[in-house]
């Protein structure tokens, strides 16, 4: 599972990391050490221009905010996106909630890392606990987490060209984890390699196994995990100060 992750980087920076050609400045996010699920989330993607006709316009590559957790698009509630915040590769093309998505609803989420938490016992009072790890690229370089993304219309808003309309979602698919990560826990998002962004995002590439082929592990495997504070427990506490190292 991924179900807490760090993102600080300026979208500056993820237009020039991820070959964006469409940003809208008046689009922004806070850095946020502590992203959380429902939270807004940078996202690139491949779309047609916005208000083109999305079958005959060319595709551009976009940065766009996302709320993490997809709801379908005939989901009757939002709230069900918030138990949908991974999508496991295993089973993402054959899933009613995720298929149609992973078909040509493909992008990248970029992260700096991720938590995950394990099973300790508290030195002084003997009692089970959950220890924060954060675990990220050994070099530090940006993770291009695999992700979908979905559209949901809102009913009770009668324009479709209303933006508020329109809700945008997003999921982290994930695997079995591997070398740091599965010494904490046996889910890991995955992630793709700059020579794999074009494949992935591109709406026209269908073929489920050759599109699973493209995703593998963050950092290739070369990860870092180090204990972190319980403060990161907390969806409200937020700052760099999250990811100092602490004694578990």
């Amino acid at each position: 599972m991924c179900g807490r992750y760090a993102s600080t980087r300026s979208p500056q920076d993820l237009v020039r990391l991820f070959g964006v050609t469409d940003w809208r400045p008046d689009e922004t996010l806070e850095p946020s050490w502590n992203v959380a699920p429902t939270d807004d989330v940078w996202a690139v993607l491949e779309r047609a221009p916005r208000g083109a006709q999305e079958d005959t316009a060319p595709v551009e590559r976009q940065l766009r905010p996302l709320r993490w957790g997809l709801v379908p698009s005939w989901a009757k509630d939002v709230k069900v996106g918030a138990r949908m915040i991974n999508a496991r590769v295993e089973t993402v093309h054959e899933k009613p909630a995720f298929r149609r998505a992973f078909a040509k609803r493909r992008c990248l989420l970029p992260a700096d890392g991720f938590y995950e938490w394990e099973q300790a016992t508290d030195p002084a009072t003997g009692k089970a606990r959950k220890q924060p790890y954060f675990i990220h690229p050994e070099d530090d370089q940006v993770m291009a987490l695999a992700g979908l993304y979905e559209y949901w219309r809102d009913h009770e808003v009668q324009r479709d060209d209303d933006p508020a309309a329109w809700l945008l979602t997003c999921t982290v698919i994930t695997t079995e984890a591997t070398d740091a990560a599965g010494r904490v826990h046996p889910r890991m998002p995955l992630a793709l390699t700059p020579d794999h962004y074009d494949a992935w995002l591109d709406p026209r590439h269908q073929d489920p196994g050759r599109l699973r082929a493209l995703l593998g592990r963050p950092a290739d495997g070369h990860l870092d995990a180090r204990p972190v504070s319980t403060a990161v427990n907390s969806v409200r506490n937020n700052g760099p100060r999250l990811l100092d190292p602490v004694t578990p």
